[in-house]
């Protein structure tokens, strides 16, 4: 069973220390040595975003690279008649940016506070070159990223309204219970910093869909 709760709470609060950190073993670093961490560390800085705060715009110049410590952002694209889309979610462990590239392709806001571990591209895209482990770790990392599309693709296209709501939470779910933030349990709290009008555009439903399908799971005892 999944608690979902719509309000959002206090998030929890991570060391900065790369030795200590809980989310290291999801991030870009997490095949890094000794060795490279203390040259990721001599170009790393940490920045804060308040609820609603844009980290990127579409077309800036992307000085930066990083991966989310705490907090959620979306990814968006506006369209030319002003339509917006929400591409995706980036939670803690998901890197942001692209080592080759010079500019920003998407908008990326933060839902809620979010503390960034970032590193100036530049350097990192150097690095980058001479490292075997965070090569390999980029790989990995956007190969699942390759897969998650593809799934989310069969979720937009296929499945019903229900479905998709389904889905949608348990992944999430799966991302919260990969970053072992909860101790293994039949019963999972997750909490959402999302309102349905977000839900609603993410899945491409109706905001009135949206809530009637979370009654339907509240009814059947999969959400409570």
């Amino acid at each position: 069973m999944i608690s979902i709760s719509l309000t959002p709470k206090s998030m929890p609060r991570f060391r900065i220390d790369c030795a200590d950190c809980q989310i290291r073993h999801k991030a870009i670093c997490a095949k890094s040595d000794v060795d490279e961490l203390a040259r990721l560390n001599s170009f790393k800085s940490y920045v804060e975003y308040h609820p609603d705060q844009i980290i990127t715009l579409s077309g800036d110049p992307l000085d930066y690279v990083g991966t989310v410590v705490n907090g959620v952002a979306e990814i968006s694209m506006a369209l030319e008649d002003g339509r917006r889309q929400i591409l995706g979610l980036l939670m803690p462990g998901d890197f942001i940016g692209r080592p080759d590239r010079h500019y920003c392709k998407y908008d990326i806001r933060a839902i809620n506070t979010l503390k960034l571990c970032r590193f100036k591209r530049k350097d990192f895209k150097a690095l980058l070159s001479q490292s075997p482990a965070l090569s390999q770790r980029l790989y990995e990392m956007t190969m699942d990223e390759l897969d998650a599309t593809r799934d989310w693709m069969l979720l937009l296209g296929r499945k019903t309204a229900r479905e998709k709501l389904a889905s949608f939470l348990f992944i999430l779910a799966a991302k919260h219970k990969s970053l072992a933030l909860q101790p293994s349990s039949n019963r999972f709290q997750l909490e959402l910093f999302l309102t349905r009008e977000m839900i609603a555009d993410y899945l491409g439903l109706r905001v009135e869909t949206v809530s009637r399908q979370i009654t339907a799971l509240k009814h059947k005892g999969i959400m409570c």
